[in-house]
């Protein structure tokens, strides 16, 4: 039986449906939803949303695939809607560069003021100037009087042998020069140990006492009557100039200085031979370990002009010896800074004033003379005077303290 109605009935009308109040949503930002929301998906979902941007990570494998499999994210969220962490940044080289270089320049100060603190405990400052009496004005250069004695202080019987030195007791005068560090050029002036002159009167070191001034005298026999003190008057008195600084050292702490440095580089002009001395040496550029460096620089006997030919050597040496310790091989680098400084001031005696920053100026000084900023000389003479000694030419030597007091450019010339 059909129950379809044969005919058509009208269009029926639908019950209304009320469709129940939603209430409305606060914005999105609000809800703390960002530009990602979609409304299709449920809170947990909208949280980890993926705008479409590729962060740069990765999926699969890492600690947050716990669930899925592959393609599966965390609790079975696909990937891409998957809540992501924070991604981890880019190195930032400048300030990584930044922050090391940092660190290295506090390291290198603190070794630099640890070692300048170092040396400078080790330092002898045994020699009181202001025991001097009636100084000389002081000068625009810095002066210095160096001395190398013959003190054989703290060497063995094996030692002396080694070195030629001798078994004498107490210590003389070996070698004197004066070292002018002027922003003119520096200047260095030997001092032939054997020049006559005048001991002034002056006031014992240790004892205290009033002496008479003494005429006719050689120059080392000052050293021998009251040591540096009284040898800084006598240089002062005879010629007008103002002794800065004094430094002495002695036979072992040379030869050790040397050593230390692995040797000395020196290209001697001519060959010679000494015993006394242990010189033995050719012609040519060659490197002198400490044994022969104080042969070379003690050598008198083998040359004609005897004590000046030495002066003149030992200049030489001292030159070398400032220019090869004065370099960045030897101060930066500790297994070559600290034998040397080591050996050195373990003998160097120096001024009460001096501080290692006067010694570094002393040596850069020498070293400035051997290549070619200033000049080296003996003190000018005009001839021989009793007892085998050597008497000053006078007017040039008060042309060259003149010279110096002022910061002038040394023109005086030595005939010898």
């Amino acid at each position: 039986m059909n129950d379809w109605p044969d005919e058509p009935e009208g269009p029926r009308r639908m019950s209304h449906v009320q469709r129940p109040q939603v209430p409305q949503q606060p914005p999105r930002s609000q809800q703390g939803y960002g530009q990602g929301y979609n409304p299709n998906f449920t809170q947990a979902q909208n949280q980890g949303f993926d705008s479409g941007y590729s962060s740069g990570q990765v999926y699969g494998g890492g600690p947050q695939d716990q669930g899925g499999g592959q393609g599966g994210g965390r609790g079975g969220v696909p990937p891409q809607y998957a809540p992501q962490g924070p991604g981890r940044p880019a190195p930032d080289w400048r300030k990584r560069i930044k922050v090391g270089s940092i660190v290295l320049v506090v390291g290198v100060l603190a070794w630099g003021i640890g070692t300048y603190a170092w040396a400078s405990s080790q330092m002898r400052n045994e020699v009181d100037l202001s025991k001097v009496i009636e100084r000389p004005e002081e000068g625009d250069c810095t002066t210095y009087l160096i001395v190398g004695s013959d003190s054989r202080e703290g060497m063995t019987a094996e030692d002396k042998k080694k070195l030629h030195t001798g078994s004498a007791e107490g210590k003389r005068t070996d070698s004197m020069m004066i070292l002018a560090a002027c922003s003119s050029g520096n200047t260095m002036v030997s001092l032939p140990r054997d020049s006559w002159v005048t001991i002034p009167n002056f006031v014992g070191s240790e004892s205290g006492k009033a002496y008479p001034a003494r005429g006719g005298s050689k120059l080392n026999a000052a050293y021998a009557m009251d040591g540096p003190e009284l040898l800084v008057r006598t240089v002062e008195y005879n010629t007008g100039l103002h002794i800065d600084h004094y430094a002495e050292i002695g036979f072992a702490g040379f030869a050790n200085i040397v050593d230390a440095l692995g040797g000395v580089e020196l290209n001697i002009d001519k060959g010679f031979k000494d015993k006394k001395s242990g010189a033995d040496f050719q012609a040519g550029t060659q490197t002198l370990n400490g044994e022969q460096a104080l042969a070379f620089v003690r050598t008198r006997y083998a040359f004609a002009q005897s004590d000046l030919q030495r002066t003149k050597n030992q200049q030489k040496f001292l030159s070398a010896l400032a220019n090869q310790a004065a370099t960045p091989g030897t101060i930066l680098n500790p297994f070559a800074l600290y034998p040397t400084l080591g050996a050195g001031l373990d003998t160097l005696v120096v001024d009460k004033d001096m501080s290692l920053y006067d010694l570094g100026k002393m040596f850069f000084a020498m070293k400035g003379i051997s290549g070619g900023d200033g000049k080296s000389m003996n003190m000018p003479l005009a001839g021989s005077a009793p007892q085998n000694s050597l008497k000053w030419d006078m007017p040039k030597v008060k042309q060259l303290v003149e010279q110096i007091k002022n910061d002038e450019k040394v023109t005086v010339e030595s005939d010898r």
